[in-house]
């Protein structure tokens, strides 16, 4: 049987605080793209795409980080893993296609964000950065060690989440002169992400035994669980154990888990693929098109 998420309370299940906070990012963002572009110089408008791709990325945060997905993630590991998908595969692409090209080019150049941007912006350090922290996360002493300290958690994944950004960066970034990739090589870059993101995926898949304390033993599932809900939220409550909340077996759980993320990520980077490749298909053919243009007009050639 099924633990009954109210017990939880409403605010841990639906994190006003968080809604708030994306409900603000959300206005800013609609501000300083609209009318607050008269307080910056050479800006340009955005376009709907753009404004759309920023708002679904807003909306799929909240639904990862502050509905019930996000204790959902604190209860089972498939649940965890497929906020992880979301927060790492997903959004850092929308977010930077929905951002204005300016708004970006004045972020990175700030003088403290310069430096080190261009240093861990390289593709092959991006691409290295981000892999091994996610791979570390998931290396079993490191994850119940970080999944039960507020502080560690929250660092850890802002880094994650950073470093998720700075990994997509050669991939969908709109600025011209921060191409540093062709078209063959951003195929080349994605194929290179996928297998160095399947050894993280292939360790829960394949493992025949929970590997995870946090989700399978009582006392270190409910330090990890206190992180995620309101002070003193569980106290009183008579919540068994990890088996209760899920309607698996711990290990099938864990295995669909790693499923979900290999699935997300092949979604992910086959879209990323499709798109670069037509799109470099596309700039090639335009580069025909232009050699071929003075041949076929004869006054040209004259």
């Amino acid at each position: 049987m099924i633990g009954n998420l109210d017990m939880f309370g409403f605010q841990a299940l639906w994190s006003p605080y968080l809604l708030v906070s994306t409900l603000v990012i959300t206005t800013i963002y609609i501000y300083i793209t609209g009318k607050g572009r008269k307080h910056f110089k050479n800006t340009e408008p955005i376009s709907n795409k753009q404004r759309t791709f920023f708002l679904v990325s807003m909306v799929l945060f909240y639904l990862v980080k502050g509905s019930p997905v996000d204790l959902l993630s604190h209860l089972m590991l498939s649940a965890h893993m497929t906020q992880m998908a979301v927060l790492y595969l997903v959004l850092p692409p929308l977010l930077l296609m929905g951002m204005p090209a300016w708004l970006l080019r004045k972020a990175i150049h700030l003088p403290v964000v310069k430096p080190i941007f261009r240093f861990f912006s390289k593709p092959l350090i991006a691409l290295i950065v981000f892999n091994a922290i996610f791979s570390l996360y998931h290396i079993p002493v490191v994850f119940d060690t970080v999944k039960v300290d507020m502080a560690m958690h929250t660092t850890y994944t802002a880094v994650m989440f950073l470093a998720a950004f700075i990994m997509w960066w050669p991939l969908v970034n709109p600025l011209p002169e921060e191409q540093r990739l062709s078209g063959i090589k951003k195929i080349g870059y994605i194929m290179a992400d996928g297998i160095l993101l399947t050894p993280a995926c292939a360790l829960i898949i394949f493992a025949d035994q929970p590997l995870y304390a946090t989700y399978s033993e009582l006392t270190a599932w409910l330090a990890a669980l206190e992180l995620c809900v309101p002070a003193g939220t569980l106290a009183g409550l008579d919540l068994g154990g990890p088996e209760l909340f899920n309607a698996l077996p711990l290990v099938e759980d864990q295995q669909l888990g790693g499923v979900i993320m290999k699935i997300i990520q092949e979604i992910m980077y086959g879209s990323i693929l499709a798109f670069v490749f037509f799109q470099w298909a596309r700039r090639e053919r335009e580069k025909d098109e232009l050699e071929l243009a003075p041949s076929m007009n004869p006054k040209a050639v004259e």
